[in-house]
């Protein structure tokens, strides 16, 4: 992972929010590169949920009506329980707190907090994970945990604080009066801006149940403690999309959107020894089953993106709460229902952190000099590189930068390529290995002969001649699928 960290930073993938003050802690910035990478993710995604019939986009406000989050649940419900280190001053989630522990220090606190449940069960990974995820909303955690968990910080037992729970939602008010009646929240997820948009997508775009309708953007969260990288920030993109369709198929779409998603990674060049299905045990409020795709990070297993069965929690309850009906009537068939959602929920930087992972491979490689040295290589789907081409003079004379200037112009009104004439090829076929370009355009010598250049390939390193006028049609072809 240290490696990955580095290479985003060196090459202009990720940087750090607010750097020259000493940054921001879960916040990141994307550089030249890495915005082009996430926009990639985001438009394959994008093309992917909207080029159908079925699935229309949108684009909701982030700053919503109070009563939203209260509909939602998010005002009761979007908390953390949090303990204090009376010592060192230290902040912890007491889920992230079990997490770190040792498997033997977990025994020893689910004893402790279910001595009869837990009794003659700690063999079993699955009781041991499903008591873990208890532990969480229990209210006695943080006497077990007081005599049992060491500060991760300073190292010192029983100096915790009574465990407190902590609404992840960030608040902010309207108007130039800071009192209750002018608070409002920064959304915590896109979801909701499209429930309380059903009506008018519905009857704008002229569609009937099954249909969705999907949506990226901003979302945030005040996540006590950030780690790993982009993993858990508390400013994030996510691309959702909520399927509506009529009470008693939502199970037939449930399996068709867990096939689709699980499909898009894998069609996007993931191996699928990194991808794994995690079914949710102990379901939200709202849900009827969750399943979570996982990616196999540096760090362990992690998910990247959920597909769940939200029932008609979600409109039910904004008709509650807003005294406005959300239910559909089919003109067809006369009936009068509120529609069940499937969701598909991904971050759009966690993903782009999975692929970046998924991508990075070092290797020994020939050198042009007879010997050999690591490689550092993005084996990214050409459709996600942020580069599709460079385009590299062999020298700078004889004509040679001057037909691979007019030949990269050419190709920048269609696709995003690197021009680079600085140093010695080899160097520069790195150079491009290093940001995952999938293909260098070399012009040489029998360029100015007979307008071909060399290809090569990211990957296997192999290369061909093709017609400089082809260039075009052959990332065409590779890239644009």
């Amino acid at each position: 992972m240290d490696k990955i960290v580095s290479l985003a930073k060196r090459r202009g993938f990720v940087f750090q929010s607010s750097e020259i003050y000493g940054g921001l802690n879960g916040c990141w910035d994307y550089g030249p590169l890495g915005v082009e990478l996430l926009n990639n993710v985001k438009q394959a995604w994008w093309r992917t949920m909207t080029l159908r019939d079925d699935i229309e986009g949108l684009d909701a406000s982030i700053l919503m009506h109070p009563r939203v989050w209260e509909a939602s649940g998010h005002v009761a419900n979007f908390t953390d329980p949090m303990v204090d280190c009376k010592s060192c001053k230290a902040r912890y989630r007491v889920d992230v707190l079990m997490e770190e522990l040792s498997v033997k220090k977990k025994k020893d606190v689910l004893r402790g907090l279910f001595p009869q449940e837990f009794a003659g069960q700690l063999q079993d990974e699955k009781v041991l994970e499903e008591f873990t995820q208890r532990i969480s909303t229990d209210e006695t955690i943080a006497q077990v945990i007081q005599t049992l968990v060491p500060c991760p910080n300073c190292g010192n037992k029983a100096t915790f604080t009574e465990a407190r729970q902590f609404n992840l939602m960030f608040k902010t008010f309207v108007g130039p009066v800071e009192d209750t009646n002018s608070v409002v929240y920064l959304r915590p997820e896109t979801a909701q801006g499209i429930f309380v948009n059903f009506l008018n997508v519905l009857n704008a775009s002229r569609q009937r149940p099954p249909f969705g309708i999907a949506q990226i953007g901003k979302a945030f969260r005040n996540e006590i403690n950030t780690k790993n990288f982009l993993f858990r920030t508390r400013e994030f993109e996510q691309m959702e999309m909520q399927y509506f369709v009529k009470p008693g198929d939502e199970d037939t779409w449930f399996e068709y959107w867990r096939e689709a998603r699980m499909k898009w990674f894998l069609d996007l060049g993931m191996k699928p020894e990194k991808l794994r299905w995690h079914k949710h045990e102990k379901l939200a409020h709202y849900a009827k089953a969750a399943f979570d795709i996982e990616f196999e990070f540096p760090f362990g297993w992690g998910e990247v993106e959920g597909i769940h069965s939200r029932t008609d929690f979600d409109l039910s309850r904004h008709e509650e709460y807003s005294g406005k009906s959300m239910k559909y009537f089919d003109d067809q068939t006369k009936e009068k229902y509120t529609p069940c959602v499937i969701e598909t929920s991904i971050g759009a930087s966690r993903s782009f952190m999975a692929f970046l992972t998924a991508a990075f491979d070092e290797e020994m490689a020939a050198t042009g000099e007879g010997g050999e040295e690591m490689r550092t290589v993005l084996r990214f789907h050409p459709k996600l590189a942020p580069m599709k081409g460079a385009i590299l003079p062999l020298v700078n004379r004889e004509g040679m930068d001057e037909q691979a200037r007019v030949i990269a112009r050419d190709l920048q009104k269609y696709f995003r390529v690197f021009y680079d004439d600085s140093g010695a090829i080899g160097r520069r076929y790195r150079r491009q290995d290093e940001i995952g370009t999938p293909y260098c355009f070399t012009v040489d010598s029998q360029t100015l002969l007979d307008q071909t250049v060399t290809v090569r390939d990211r990957d296997s390193m192999r290369q061909e001649r093709i017609a400089a006028d082809q260039i075009k049609s052959y990332l065409f072809d590779r890239v644009a699928g």
